[in-house]
């Protein structure tokens, strides 16, 4: 397979797709399948997490798609944030009692490393698993952090998986902290300043 090297920003008529790209792209992450061991609940949850973490770049025109949607990035602008009364019901109606306890601990220790300057925060980046491997989320995020440099505005994520620490380093990223409470596996909060 040969990707497509074009970024765009996601519009409503694919925001779908886009959506579903991300499901899979996460569908093997540790705090993920932590979340939603159950496919079924997984299936069923994600969608409504992406959207809820992420759905507010499509409002900005900073949801970034390559190609058919093989992969995709939702940046949230400095001063728009995630949804968290759609987070809050998401959690109260899917998770699993035995966690709900640890997912709030989580939730809060990434509020509190959220820097306190204007940044741009990426809760969600993917690629379908087809398209692993082929540079798309290297296109993703050197278009965004463009973006980042240009305006001199740093960037901030957490990772979700150890094994993608170093790309977010290969774009400059630098571990912050670890967030971990419980049976959850360890978040990664990640800085980057502008450049």
């Amino acid at each position: 397979m040969t990707a497509e090297s074009d970024v765009t920003s996601a519009n409503a008529s694919i925001r779908a797709s886009t959506l579903w790209t991300i499901v899979l792209g996460f569908a093997a992450d540790p705090l993920m399948r932590w979340s939603w061991p159950d496919p079924g609940q997984y299936l069923r949850s994600m969608p409504q997490f992406v959207n809820a973490c992420g759905g507010r770049a499509f409002e900005h025109g900073t949801a970034y798609v390559t190609g058919e949607s093989r992969a995709a990035a939702l940046w949230l602008p400095p001063d728009v944030q995630q949804d968290e009364d759609a987070l809050d019901a998401i959690m109260a109606l899917s998770l699993r009692p035995e966690i709900t306890e640890d997912m709030a601990h989580l939730r809060q220790g990434m509020a509190e490393h959220h820097p306190p300057e204007p940044h741009w925060y990426l809760p969600l980046i993917a690629v379908d698993p087809n398209w692993v491997g082929q540079g798309l989320g290297t296109l993703l995020m050197k278009y965004a952090l463009q973006r980042c440099d240009e305006q001199g505005v740093a960037a901030y994520l957490e990772s979700s998986n150890p094994e993608n620490i170093p790309f977010y380093q290969r774009h400059g990223f630098k571990v912050i902290g670890e967030i971990q409470h419980g049976s959850s596996p360890p978040l990664m909060p990640m800085l980057r300043t502008a450049c």
